[in-house]
């Protein structure tokens, strides 16, 4: 860095510590940690909504509030993850993993502080990358084009391997699935309507928050309510001060992967297109691949699963303004309307960035740091009340939690194919969960799917078959392959070759759970189906990933079909002895984990388990669903909170009442007035007017 550069980075610091500034930038951070807590909100709700206020701001308050809004989003949102099991953004779902089974460990407070920590030194991380790297941006985001985009995104896709744990071929027919979900929707090269069902919804394709919601938030819910009991035992001592204290420690003593996934999410963040829905799972896998025993203790509430994460998804900031910044090339959604306040104040993306409005651009590096200082601390402080929230009873928690979530749902395209899509895919993630299909490969096959159709298109129509060689593409390419191809090999390793794999077969056994096997193949056999008929150059994608997702589904059908009872294993090896000097005994292969949360529920029969998720989708949330339709969401809320209250544990109306009035307060208040939300439309709306234009006698 030059001395003007050091100049205009000084300048830019005492700019932004201005007491107005300031006051504004921590207006900012305050807002974005409200939002992150909302499940399906975001900074992109917030940044559309602060973006009106800054036209008479100067230029240096007016980034500091958006910035500062944006840069805590990822720092709250860890809140609902490790509470509720909910991801209050789409980048705290790897989160939940291992957040919420510490919550449910009675470790709460430790978890939250770690994630805080995480946070915070990630944020910083992604600051310090971005003012590191200004004076380098050109050359390098210069070099990157649509192929090494697409090879980057294909190895984003092989981590499906990591998060695939002990069940790669399912894990494999998910990723295949969430590719082809994502495919869903107008081609972008011939206009082909595909898997649209004649629903005008889905000609944009399916939106990510309900899948997310769906997915992860409402089969823990559902959970909830099946075990009616609290998150954490009801007798669970917590010592905050203590659990605090220990999650500082742990995030402490991990500095290394601290410092590795916050890079990895600032490098991620400077790829356009990316963005927070992916780098959090990449970060996870990361951690689960590097971290010492993680294969034993991951997924069962490992802070560790929880730091890596959360220092990703907040370095994600830094990176997408460095694209931003540079060429004007927004790194993600909330960069598209931070350039729209460029336009607003003048300012053009580009060289003069880089030079007459250098001080601009480090008093955002500033105000990226100085917000996730703020709301670290903010968090810290109010910690012990979140905490305590795992020892209520299931009845004070759900209705409200439940309430958000649709709402927050909503926030997708604010239509109602939102609200089914989040019905249709709890039910889909209930069933995954239980029968142990791994959830984080299709949500990931789903956010990159898309993305590598798009860049491949590009990259062939541009360089045809040339775009293969390009060196980074060489290196990604291999490295994808060698991530897809290693479960099997180490399988194959591990029972000592294909044949021995082969002797682990038996007579054909079927179970009731492989229903689910049957279900999968014949939606994906339909899909290709449909898509056999299309224009080739709309088919050929869908196609090639349709017949990978059915030939995984199928194999690992068979396998599970002809697996016996007691799997064939390797004898345990003799005790190594009189070793040679300086020769080391061999090292077992490590067991691999379920990549995927996991519910306890052998103390209740699976009848009853059945039947109380049966109560909870056809009968609470389809109930909310049609009471939303028939009267609309306030109140819908007001009578769900009193039914579900007293009918589900008798709750007293001293308990009742206060909720009631406090959750239709809060939805009227932040989602009626302050956002304003256009609440769809209701039968009973339409039925009062027709009733007036009745003639009287």
């Amino acid at each position: 860095m030059d001395v003007s550069m050091l100049d205009a980075a000084i300048e830019a610091f005492f700019i932004i510590v201005d007491p107005s500034r300031l006051g504004f930038l921590f207006l900012g951070v305050v807002m974005g940690l409200a939002l992150g807590i909302i499940p399906g909100i975001g900074g992109l709700v917030g940044m559309a909504l602060l973006l009106p206020f800054t036209f008479d701001m100067d230029r240096y308050a007016a980034f500091a509030m958006l910035l500062g809004m944006s840069a805590v989003t990822n720092t709250s949102d860890t809140i609902p993850a490790v509470m509720f099991g909910v991801p209050g953004t789409s980048g705290a779902q790897a989160t939940v993993m291992d957040g919420f089974p510490m919550a449910k460990n009675g470790e709460a407070g430790r978890a939250l502080s770690a994630a805080y920590t995480a946070s915070l030194l990630g944020g910083l991380c992604g600051a310090a990358l971005l003012a590191l790297t200004i004076p380098l941006l050109r050359p390098v985001m210069l070099y990157i084009g649509s192929p090494e985009l697409l090879a980057f995104s294909i190895f984003g896709i092989s981590m499906v391997a990591v998060l695939s744990g002990s069940a790669p071929l399912r894990g494999l027919a998910a990723a295949g699935f969430g590719l082809m979900l994502s495919m869903i929707g107008s081609d972008p090269q011939t206009g082909t309507l595909r898997w649209t069902m004649d629903s005008l919804y889905l000609w944009d394709g399916l939106p990510l928050v309900p899948m997310v919601l769906g997915l992860f938030a409402l089969p823990e819910l559902t959970d909830l309510m099946i075990k009616r009991t609290s998150i954490a035992p009801p007798d669970t001592k917590f010592d905050m001060r203590k659990g605090m204290i220990q999650g500082m420690r742990d995030t402490l003593r991990n500095w290394g992967l601290v410092m590795r996934c916050g890079a990895m999410g600032a490098g991620i963040g400077a790829i356009p297109g990316l963005g927070s829905s992916v780098v959090d799972w990449i970060a996870y896998s990361h951690a689960l691949q590097t971290v010492k025993g993680a294969d034993k203790t991951f997924g069962t509430g490992d802070v560790r699963g929880v730091i890596a994460p959360e220092s990703a998804n907040n370095s994600i900031n830094g990176g997408a303004l460095v694209p931003t910044v540079a060429f004007g090339v927004p790194g993600s959604a909330s960069m598209a309307i931070l350039l729209g306040a460029f336009l607003i104040h003048g300012l053009v993306p580009g060289p003069d960035m880089l030079g007459k409005d250098l001080q601009v651009t480090y008093s955002m590096v500033w105000s990226v740091a100085i917000a996730n200082v703020l709301g670290a601390g903010l968090c810290f402080m109010f910690s012990g009340y979140f905490a305590k929230l795992a020892l209520l009873r299931y009845t004070l928690l759900l209705p409200g939690v439940l309430a958000v979530v649709y709402i927050g749902a909503f926030q997708a395209t604010r239509q109602w194919g939102d609200l089914y899509a989040l019905l249709a895919f709890s039910m889909l993630g209930w069933t995954m969960k239980h029968l142990r299909w791994p959830r984080p490969p299709l949500i990931l096959g789903v956010v990159l799917g898309s993305i590598v159709e798009r860049y491949m298109f590009i990259s062939i129509e541009r360089y045809g078959a040339d775009w293969l060689l390009r060196p980074v593409v060489v290196a990604l390419l291999a490295l994808a392959a060698m991530s897809l191809l290693g479960p099997f090999l180490r399988d194959v390793k591990y029972h000592g070759g294909v044949k021995n794999m082969l002797m682990g077969l038996g007579a054909p056994k079927l179970k009731a759970e492989q229903g689910f096997y049957v279900f999968f193949l014949l939606l994906v056999g339909v899909m290709l189906y449909q898509a056999s008929g299309w224009n080739d150059d709309a088919k050929i994608a869908p196609m090639i990933v349709g017949v990978m997702a059915f030939s995984a589904a199928a194999i690992s059908f068979v396998y599970q079909v002809f697996q016996r009872a007691k799997p064939v294993t390797r004898p345990a090896p003799e005790p190594v002895k009189d070793l040679p000097p300086g020769t080391k005994p061999k090292k077992e292969l490590q067991a691999r984990i379920h990549m995927d949360l996991a519910t306890d529920m052998s103390d209740i029969p699976r009848s009853m388990v059945l039947r109380r998720a049966a109560i909870f989708f056809f009968g609470w949330v389809l109930g909310f669903l049609a009471s939303m339709a028939l009267i609309g969401v306030l109140p819908t809320v007001a009578i769900f909170v009193v039914l579900f209250m007293r009918i589900e544990n008798r709750e007293p109306w001293k308990l009742v009442i206060p909720q009631v009035i406090a959750l239709v307060a809060f939805i009227y208040f932040v989602f009626d007035q302050l956002l304003t939300i256009p609440w769809p439309q209701t039968y009973i709306g339409e039925w009062i007017p027709a009733l007036r234009m009745i003639p009287t006698v």
